[in-house]
C-alpha cells in the first residue's frame, strides 16, 4: 500500500502509532516526538495491513452509504483510534479551498476542520476515554448533545475509546440514541475486548476487525521509516523488531525508537537488538533444543547459562524452544512449511534435517512439557532454575516410548521377548550425557506388579453408609461427598460394586474408588458403572426421610391448629425429644422422677 508523505501534526493524546511516513526530524526542534506519534497517518493511504477496512470505507464514501455508527476492534496498536480520527476528518473535510460540500475518502489535511481534528481541538469532534468515564452521567452528556446541530462541521462525531469499559447502565442509556441518531451525528467506537460489548450495541454498528500486520509488511514499513530518519539498520534487526512487536505497529515503532537510542550514531545490528530485547540467538537455541532431545543435558545447561549471562531471558528461551518445537512438528507433518526460521537460512535447513529424526509423538510430548515449563518459569521466583529443571525433565523423557505403546506391548506380548527400546541419540556426549532407556518391554512387564486377583477384603462393606464412613476415616472427604451425592447403588458385594453415576459425577469416580478400595482393603475391587437403575443416593434418601418426617408432623392436630392460628407460619425443622423427656412423660400420674425431686 502507498505510504503517506504528509506530516502528522497531531499533538493530542494518542492510542495508535503512526502508519504513514513523514519528513526527517528537524535538528533545531525544541521537543522530540516519538516515532509512534510522528508517523501516525493522516489519511487511509497511510494505513498498512488493513486493506479490507480501507476498501469498505472507500466504497461507502463513494456511494454515500456511510453508516451512522462504526465499531473498530483489534489488538493494541493496529490502528483503531487512528482510523477513527481519519474517518472524522473524511466526514468533515471541506478541501483546501473550503468549497467541498460532501464527505471524501481523501481528507486534504490542510483545511481548518482537518487541522483542528488532528490537534484534538475541534468542538464538533469529541473523544471520550471510556476507561475513565464509565458512568451513565457521561453518556447522558452525549445524549443531550446530539440534539443540537454541529457548530461548524458537517457532522458531529463522537469517538469513544475502550468502549467495553462502559457500565451496563451507560450502554443501556446509549441504545436508543445509537439506534436512531440524528442525521448530523456519527458514532465511532474502538475496543480491544469486543466480547465485552453487549450484542445490542454491536447490532447497531458497522463492525470492522483490524488484523495484526504481517511481519513482511511491517518490516517494509519500518525500513521506509529508517530511510526517512537516515538511520542505518540491518534487515535482521528489523526482523527481530517486527517479530517482537507481534503484529502491532505501535509496538514496532516504539522498539525501533529504543533501538535507535541504543545505538545512536552507529549501524543497528541484529546482535545489538537481540541484546536490547533480551533475546537468544536462534541458532544457539536450536543447538540447545538438539542437545536436550539428544540427551546432552550437561552441555545444554552450560549453553543455557551462557545465554543467560549474555542477557537472554529464561522465559524468552522457553518461548523460543516452544516455537522451535512447533516449527519442527509442522515440517514433520507438512514438509516445506515456514515459521520460526527463514526458509533459506542455515538454521532452517538444520531444523528440517532434525525434524526427520524426531517422531511426532516425541515432538508433541516436548510441546506439552515445554508449555508446562513456560508457566513454571513465568511464575517462579528464580526463572533460571525453573528453566533448568524443565530442560532436565524434558531430556529424561525425550526418548521414552508413548504410553499407548507400552500398554499395548504389555497386553499383547506378555512375557514374550521384545526388542530393547532404541535411544534417539546423544551417545558419546561424555559424563554429562544422561543414561539411555535400555529396559525391554518384557523386563518392564516382569518388574511391574502383577494384577491381583479378586480377594476377600479385610474391611466388610454392607452399604453405601459403610463405604462413606470408610472414606471419611481414611482421610478422603472429597470421595465421601461423591459417594453420598453421586452414586445410585445397584449391587454391593465383597470385591464388587455396581452403581449408576449422577449427571454431575466426575468421569474418574469408578477408577478412583477402585484404586482407593484396593489401598484400603488390600484386595482388588471390581467397580462397574451402569447407565440406568439404582437406588437413590444417600443424600436423596436423607432428604426424603426429612420430608416424610415433616409431613407426618404437619399432620398432627396440634401442629395444624398452631398453623391455622398463625397464618403464614411454617414448620422448618423437626427436633426429636430427648430420651429423658420421653421417660418423664411416660410416668404415671402421681409418680415423681429424680428430676422432680
Amino acid at each position: 500500500m502507498d505510504q503517506s508523505d504528509t506530516p502528522e501534526t497531531d499533538t493530542g493524546p494518542t492510542d495508535m502509532p503512526g502508519l504513514g511516513l513523514d519528513a526527517p526530524p528537524q535538528p533545531g526542534s525544541e521537543s522530540y516526538r516519538v516515532l509512534a506519534r510522528k508517523y501516525r497517518p493522516s489519511d487511509f493511504s497511510g494505513l498498512i495491513g488493513q486493506e479490507a477496512l480501507v476498501r469498505t470505507l472507500k466504497n461507502a464514501f463513494a456511494t454515500g452509504r456511510i453508516a451512522h455508527a462504526f465499531m473498530l476492534t483489534g489488538v493494541r496498536g493496529v490502528g483503531k483510534t487512528t482510523t477513527a480520527r481519519i474517518v472524522a476528518r473524511a466526514l468533515n473535510c471541506i478541501g483546501p479551498d473550503g468549497k467541498r460540500t460532501e464527505p471524501t475518502i481523501q481528507p486534504c489535511g490542510q483545511c481548518e476542520p482537518c487541522r483542528a481534528i488532528a490537534e484534538s481541538r475541534h468542538m464538533d469532534v469529541q473523544e471520550m476515554d471510556a476507561a475513565s468515564r464509565t458512568g451513565i452521567d457521561d453518556v447522558r452528556e452525549i445524549i443531550e448533545g446530539v440534539r443540537y446541530a454541529p457548530a461548524s462541521a458537517r457532522y458531529k462525531v463522537y469517538i469513544i475509546d475502550e468502549v467495553h469499559m462502559l457500565s451496563k447502565q451507560a450502554f443501556n442509556g446509549l441504545l436508543k440514541t445509537l439506534e436512531e441518531p440524528p442525521p448530523h451525528v456519527k458514532f465511532i467506537f474502538a475496543t480491544t475486548e469486543i466480547r465485552k460489548v453487549p450484542v445490542t450495541v454491536l447490532s447497531r454498528c458497522q463492525r470492522f476487525d483490524l488484523r495484526r500486520v504481517e511481519p513482511a509488511e511491517l518490516i517494509a514499513h519500518l525500513k521506509a521509516i529508517t530511510e526517512k530518519e537516515r538511520v542505518q539498520i540491518e534487515d535482521g534487526a528489523l526482523a527481530l523488531i517486527a517479530r517482537a512487536a507481534e503484529g502491532s505497529v505501535r509496538d514496532a515503532l516504539s522498539l525501533l525508537d529504543q533501538a535507535i537510542a541504543h545505538d545512536e550514531g552507529e549501524i543497528i545490528t541484529a546482535e545489538s537488538v537481540r541484546a536490547m530485547l533480551g533475546l537468544a540467538d536462534r541458532g544457539r537455541v536450536l543447538d540447545l533444543f538438539e542437545q536436550v532431545m539428544g540427551g546432552g543435558i550437561a552441555e545444554a545447561l552450560k549453553d543455557l547459562g551462557e545465554l543467560y549471562d549474555r542477557g537472554a531471558d529464561p522465559l524468552q528461551v522457553m518461548q523460543d524452544l516452544l516455537e522451535i518445537t512447533h516449527f519442527l512438528t509442522r515440517v514433520r507433518v507438512a514438509p516445506g512449511a515456514e515459521g520460526f526460521f527463514d526458509g533459506g537460512s542455515g538454521e532452517a535447513k538444520r531444523a528440517a534435517e532434525m525434524a526427520q529424526k524426531l517422531s511426532v509423538p516425541s515432538l508433541t510430548r516436548a510441546w506439552q512439557m515445554l508449555l508446562k515449563g513456560l508457566i513454571e518459569v513465568r511464575d517462579a521466583t528464580r526463572p533460571l532454575a525453573a528453566c533448568e529443571m524443565a530442560l532436565i525433565r524434558l531430556s529424561y523423557a525425550a526418548d521414552l516410548p508413548p504410553t499407548d505403546k507400552l500398554v499395548k506391548d504389555l497386553l499383547e506380548n506378555g512375557s514374550k521377548p521384545h526388542t530393547a527400546l532404541a535411544p534417539t541419540g546423544g551417545e558419546g556426549r561424555g559424563e554429562g550425557a544422561r543414561p539411555r532407556a535400555s529396559l525391554t518391554a518384557t523386563q518392564f512387564a516382569q518388574t511391574a506388579p502383577a494384577p491381583e486377583m479378586a480377594a476377600a477384603p479385610d474391611v466388610m462393606l454392607r452399604s453405601l453408609e459403610d463405604l462413606a464412613a470408610l472414606a471419611l476415616a481414611k482421610g478422603a472427604p472429597v470421595l465421601k461427598v461423591h459417594i453420598e451425592n453421586d452414586m445410585h447403588l445397584l449391587a454391593l458385594e465383597p470385591g464388587r460394586i455396581e452403581f449408576r453415576p449422577s449427571a454431575r459425577a466426575p468421569r474418574t469416580l469408578a477408577g478412583d474408588l477402585a484404586q482407593r478400595l484396593k489401598d484400603w482393603t488390600g484386595a482388588r475391587w471390581v467397580v462397574s458403572v451402569a447407565r440406568e437403575g439404582g437406588a437413590p443416593t444417600l443424600a436423596e434418601a436423607r432428604r426424603a426421610a426429612v420430608a416424610a418426617k415433616l409431613e407426618s408432623v404437619m399432620a398432627e392436630p396440634m401442629v395444624r391448629a398452631v398453623l391455622d392460628r398463625f397464618p403464614g407460619a411454617e414448620v422448618v425443622r423437626v427436633i426429636d425429644k430427648e430420651p429423658e423427656a420421653e421417660i418423664a412423660l411416660a410416668c404415671e400420674p402421681g409418680e415423681t422422677t429424680e428430676d422432680d425431686a
